[in-house]
C-alpha cells in the first residue's frame, strides 16, 4: 500500500514539475502558446488583397408611356416565370399522366414502391415525349424571333399562346361539354371555331377535362385489381382466416399478374395513343 501511495506522489510531482517548466517557456514569448515556434503577424509586401466590384443600383420615375409598359410587362413576365410550374402541369399532358400513374400503384396495393418522385418524374419525361412538337413549334415561332428582336414581347406571347390552344382543343375534340359549360357561365355566345373560344375558357375547360379522362382511365385499371382482392378474399373467409389481411395475400399476385402482361409497356402505350391521336 505504501508502494502505491509513492508511486502516485512520484507522478503528481512529475507532472507539478513539467508544467512549472512550461509556464517558464512561455513567459518569455507572451505573443504565442507556449511550445510554438516564434513568427510575426506582418504581411508580405508580395501579397495581394481581393479586388470586389462596385455594385450600384438605381430607382427612376418612368417618363413616357413607353417606359411604363415596359416596366408592366416586366413584372408580368416575372410573375409568369413564378407560375411557370404550375402552367406546365396543368396546360400540359402531365396531369392525366400522373394521375393514372397514382391510380396504378393504388391498384396494386403498394405505398412506397416506387415512389411518388419516380412516378412524377417518369410522368414528366411521357410529357415531354408527347408534347416535343409543341414546345419546338412554341420554340421556333416565338422564343427565337424574341431572342433575336425580330418580334415584340406581345407578338411572341400570341406565338407561344397558339400551340398550346392547339394542343389543348385538339385533346377535347370529342368533347367540348366543358367548353359550353364555361361560355355559359361567362354569358358568352356558342363559339363555332377555336378563335371564338377564348383563353381563360379553354384553360380551366382543358383541366376539367384531363381530369375526367385521367379517372375513367383509372377506373378501367382498378377492376382486375378488384377482383382479385375479391377472389383472395373470399377464398380466406372460406378457409375461416378472417383475421389475415387480404391485401398481404393478393399483392403477390396481383404483381405477377401486372408484370406477366408487361403492364408498364401497355399503360404508357395506351396514354401515348390517348394524347397522340
Amino acid at each position: 500500500m505504501k508502494n502505491i501511495v509513492c508511486k502516485i506522489i512520484l507522478i503528481f510531482l512529475v507532472l507539478f514539475m513539467s508544467s512549472v517548466s512550461l509556464s517558464a517557456q512561455s513567459a518569455g514569448n507572451e505573443n504565442f502558446p507556449a511550445g510554438s515556434a516564434n513568427g510575426t503577424t506582418e504581411m508580405s509586401e508580395k501579397t495581394t488583397g481581393i479586388d470586389f466590384p462596385n455594385i450600384s443600383f438605381s430607382a427612376t420615375s418612368p417618363k413616357t408611356g413607353k417606359e411604363v409598359a415596359f416596366s408592366v410587362e416586366l413584372l408580368l413576365l416575372l410573375s409568369l416565370l413564378t407560375i411557370a410550374p404550375s402552367l406546365i402541369i396543368l396546360l400540359t399532358s402531365f396531369l392525366r399522366f400522373s394521375i393514372v400513374l397514382d391510380f396504378i400503384k393504388r391498384a396494386l396495393s403498394l405505398q412506397q414502391v416506387p415512389p411518388t418522385s419516380v412516378l412524377n418524374g417518369i410522368a414528366l419525361f411521357m410529357t415531354l415525349f408527347c408534347m416535343w412538337p409543341t414546345f419546338k413549334n412554341v420554340y421556333e415561332k416565338s422564343f427565337a424571333p424574341l431572342y433575336n428582336n425580330e418580334i415584340s414581347l406581345s407578338e411572341a406571347y400570341k406565338e407561344a399562346e397558339a400551340p398550346l390552344r392547339l394542343f389543348m382543343y385538339r385533346q377535347m375534340s370529342d368533347d367540348t361539354s366543358y367548353i359550353g359549360t364555361f361560355m355559359n357561365m361567362a354569358k358568352l355566345e356558342k363559339p363555332d371555331t377555336l378563335d371564338d373560344v377564348p383563353t381563360y375558357v379553354l384553360v380551366p375547360s382543358y383541366i376539367l377535362h384531363e381530369l375526367t379522362v385521367a379517372f375513367k382511365i383509372g377506373v378501367i385499371l382498378y377492376i382486375p385489381f378488384i377482383v382479385i382482392d375479391m377472389v383472395v378474399a373470399s377464398i380466406l373467409m372460406s378457409m375461416g382466416m378472417m383475421m389475415l389481411p387480404p391485401v398481404q395475400i393478393s399483392m403477390p399476385f396481383k404483381l405477377m399478374l401486372f408484370v406477366l402482361v408487361d403492364g408498364w409497356g401497355l399503360l404508357t402505350t395506351q396514354l401515348f395513343n390517348s394524347v397522340i391521336h
